[in-house]
């Protein structure tokens, strides 16, 4: 039947830029729950504009680039660059507003629990003198006057930043203000609640401080700029290539603007014009124009208003007073985090560092975070003799200049980092700790589905094995001598590794499902990732479903799958699940048959996973931890029924219809560690 049936019909597939979008939609859907505590909403507010950002300088950017250009492929999911952007357009608009709305039923509530954000005109005069005086020595000398001069060209304007256009007689100019030294919210001296008000409202109302004439309106709006850049790694000097890519994003071109909503007209024609944007990329906001500053409040102490606390748990034989190496020896350990502290990973690298016994140390870092930890473990290491290597990628995105900070220091410190190859990213999540134990080399390994991070890691939901299996460390070995020698093809006989096999491999075990579903034995796939985006995976998993397999689909972001089409895909269900921490994990289970297969990893199911990066799936060799990872944590997400939004084929998410009320992530707080007790 399924030779009848065109599986690549634009009809069975979700595009996959209003997919992304619906994700935002789910977000904001958080901000509204009134059961999440109420700094935990502002935090969903915050990331929903933070995702915003990035879909306007990724794909929107994208789009716009598809309209100028001829002979663009067409994707099953394919509607048009032009009535596509219409649909977006509309959906963001309609997000704006639920924006804006939220945000101004959350200052209601603030205000409600003593957290009040005020306007310079509600203050009383002592807290205009104080701002007055903190105007003058802590934010003026970080603004930049930028003179709009006819003679000479448009002032540069960076992405992203906030800017105020100031009105004179006969005259403007443009205020830049560097969010990144500035806080948005800022506090003043109260005897009653905790008071605020925002960085614009103090520019706008001392801005007459800074100009002889007189100031006739200031107007304060924000840029985005495209943000797809390429960068070469094949130079001899890849530092400066990043940075030559750094400022061509900021000198990208405006896919979005924000403005006050009582901008002149006129003021916005000439924006326009010199920057070169059109009417549909404007955004309009009466009262505050939102940015992801919203962290500054969510992340204030008030444990009232916050998530309630609770301490990870650490299995008993992976304690400080036990030996790591003896433990990770025994059996291979699953690390759940943020239930299970990162600690545990620290820990390893920092007694490797420190251990006579060990001679190496290799990592492949992605985005590190602020926190020292990792790289002060691998520079202690170098300095006790040890060979350290370290993969460091210069081209993650948005974290490209932390990155390039982190490999200068390791290199200063006579680590050996390389860059990986010249035209992919290297997204793999590996470290390896080789030791000499009785005459013998030992490999300890840690796999990972999250980054080598310290803060990330206390707010996602990711998974990684500790293991001294030879086999598999020595796969990982084979995949560090192939990054440090320009990423030739290799054998692997347990790991998969993208780009060369876990589309392959993924693909073949489809197929042996819907193979073990004809010859009468059970066929079923369970899959959680955070996208899936790759059409001859969703194709293969029609034709699997056509079969009589069952799937059952966790999917956090972008899904372009339909589920539910009559003859098609009746047998797949998809779940998208937002909560507290945010969903990272990926794990691939198949039946097979009853004798059941299972790997994890950094890779989703989508194109610049399977093609366009260095990728891994480990597979689950202790079958113990493969039956326990199934039963207490891939199905406990698949129960979820409170947090948890069921994919309809139209391409809406709904709630769940159930008379049980089961939040999982809610479950491994109240079951710490029954994933290892196994």
């Amino acid at each position: 039947m399924s030779d009848r049936i065109d599986l690549y019909s634009k009809d069975l597939y979700i595009n996959r830029e209003l997919s992304w979008l619906r994700f935002n939609h789910r977000l904001l859907e958080e901000t509204k729950d009134r059961s999440n505590p109420l700094l935990g909403r502002a935090k969903f507010l915050a990331i929903c504009y933070s995702n915003m950002d990035e879909f306007f300088m990724v794909r929107i950017s994208s789009l716009i680039l598809q309209m100028d250009a001829a002979n663009i492929p067409e994707m099953p999911d394919y509607i048009g660059a032009n009535p596509l952007m219409e649909w977006i357009l509309k959906d963001v608009s309609m997000l704006m507003k639920t924006y804006k709305r939220e945000w101004d039923r959350l200052k209601k509530e603030l205000a409600a629990n003593n957290i009040q954000i005020k306007e310079f005109g509600e203050l009383t005069e002592p807290q205009k003198e104080w701002l007055s005086e903190f105007f003058t020595k802590k934010i003026r000398f970080h603004l930049t006057r930028l003179a709009l001069d006819v003679s000479k060209p448009f002032p540069f304007v960076p992405n992203n930043s906030m800017n105020l256009i100031v009105r004179m007689k006969g005259s403007y100019e443009i205020v830049n203000v560097p969010l990144g030294r500035l806080p948005r919210f800022i506090e003043i001296p109260s005897d009653n609640a905790r008071e605020f008000i925002m960085l614009e409202d103090v520019i706008k109302s001392f801005v007459q401080l800074m100009y002889p004439q007189k100031v006739l309106g200031a107007y304060m709006f924000r840029i985005t700029k495209n943000a797809e850049v390429k960068v070469r790694m094949d130079v001899a000097d890849p530092y400066s290539e990043v940075e030559l890519a750094m400022g061509a994003r900021d000198r990208g071109f405006p896919v979005m603007v924000m403005t006050e909503s009582h901008m002149p007209h006129k003021i916005i024609d000439m924006l326009a014009k010199e920057m070169r944007f059109g009417s549909r990329q404007i955004y309009r906001f009466m009262g505050e124009v939102p940015l992801s500053d919203l962290w500054e409040i969510a992340h204030l102490d008030v444990p009232e208003l916050q998530e309630k606390p609770f301490i990870p748990s650490i299995p008993s034989d992976l304690s400080e007073e036990h030996d790591l190496f003896k433990a990770i020896r025994k059996k291979d350990r699953l690390l759940f985090h943020p239930y299970e502290p990162f600690s545990t990973t620290i820990r390893l690298m920092e007694e490797s560092a420190n251990d006579p016994a060990v001679i190496s140390i290799n990592i492949a870092l992605y985005r590190i975070g602020k926190d020292p930890s990792v790289v002060n473990a691998l520079k202690t290491a170098r300095k006790n003799g040890k060979s350290v290597l370290v993969m460091m990628e210069l081209r993650a995105k948005f974290d490209e200049y932390r990155n390039m900070k982190w490999a200068r220091e390791l290199t200063a410190a006579g680590v050996r980092v390389i860059y990986g190859p010249p035209d992919i990213k290297v997204h793999s999540k590996i470290l390896q700790v080789t030791r000499i134990e009785n005459g013998e080399i030992v490999r300890y390994t840690h796999m990972s589905s999250g980054n080598y991070n310290t803060s990330t890691a206390k707010q996602y939901g990711d998974l990684a094995v500790l293991t001294a299996r030879k086999e598999l460390g020595e796969d990982v070995a084979r995949l560090f001598d192939s990054l440090d020698s320009g990423f030739g093809l290799q054998y692997y006989r347990y790991l998969l590794v993208s780009p060369t096999s876990i589309k392959k491999e993924i693909l073949k075990r489809i197929e042996r499902e819907t193979e073990h579903q004809k010859n009468g034995k059970k066929g079923y796939i369970a899959i959680k990732a955070n996208g899936i985006i790759d059409f001859d995976v969703i194709a293969a998993m029609y034709r699997a479903s056509m079969a009589g397999v069952k799937i059952d689909l966790n999917i956090r972001g972008p899904c372009c799958l339909r589920p539910g089409v009559k003859g098609v895909s009746d047998n797949i269900r998809v779940i998208s699940i937002v909560d507290r921490f945010l969903e990272h994990s990926r794990i691939f289970y198949f039946e097979n048959g009853g004798d059941p297969e299972m790997f994890m990893g950094s890779s989703d199911l989508m194109p610049r996973n399977l093609s366009l990066r260095v990728e891994i799936l480990f597979p689950v060799l202790d079958k113990d931890m493969l039956i326990s990872i199934k039963n207490n944590i891939l199905d406990i997400h698949l129960s979820d029924t409170v947090k948890a939004r069921e994919l309809r084929s139209d391409g809406r998410y709904v709630k769940i219809k159930s008379n049980s009320k089961f939040r999982s992530q809610e479950w491994f707080i109240e079951n710490k560690g029954k994933w290892n007790a196994r």
